[in-house]
C-alpha cells in the first residue's frame, strides 16, 4: 500500500516544487558568476606575474651583456647569440604580435626593456612602465 502525505500525494508522486527548483538554480547561477569574476583577476594576476618574471630575465641579460662586452647588444637577438637566454620571450600582456619596447641609449645600444602594452597594470601604472 502506497504511502499518502499530507499533500494528497503518493510517495511515487512526490517530487520538487517549481518554486524548489528556481530557489536552486539561483543559488548556482551566483556561485557560477562568482567563479566567472574570479577566473578574470587570475588570469590577469598570472600575466602580470609572467610579465614580472620576463622583464627581470631579460633585464639581467642585458645587465650581464654589457658587463662583459663594455657596450650593450644592438638587438635582442644577440643575448640569444651569445648565450645570454636560450630565446626571447613574448610579452604576456600585449601578446605575441607586439613586439618589446626597447630604451637605447646615445649610440643604439639596448639599455632597458619594456612591456609593448598600453594597458594599465592592476596596481593603475601603464605596462610600458613597469
Amino acid at each position: 500500500m502506497a504511502r499518502v502525505f499530507r499533500t494528497g500525494r503518493s510517495r511515487s508522486e512526490a517530487g520538487y516544487t517549481m518554486a524548489e527548483l528556481l530557489i536552486v538554480l539561483m543559488i548556482v547561477g551566483l556561485i557560477a558568476a562568482i567563479a566567472v569574476t574570479n577566473i578574470g583577476g587570475a588570469v590577469k594576476r598570472a600575466e602580470e606575474t609572467a610579465l614580472r618574471e620576463n622583464l627581470a630575465v631579460m633585464r639581467k641579460a642585458l645587465d650581464d651583456y654589457t658587463a662583459d662586452r663594455g657596450v650593450g647588444p644592438d638587438a635582442l637577438s644577440d643575448l640569444v647569440d651569445h648565450n645570454y637566454v636560450r630565446f626571447i620571450p613574448d610579452d604576456p600582456v600585449a601578446g605575441s604580435e607586439t613586439p618589446w619596447r626597447l630604451v637605447t641609449d646615445d649610440l643604439g645600444d639596448i639599455v632597458d626593456i619594456r612591456s609593448g602594452s598600453d594597458q594599465r597594470g592592476s596596481n593603475e601604472t601603464p605596462y610600458s612602465e613597469w
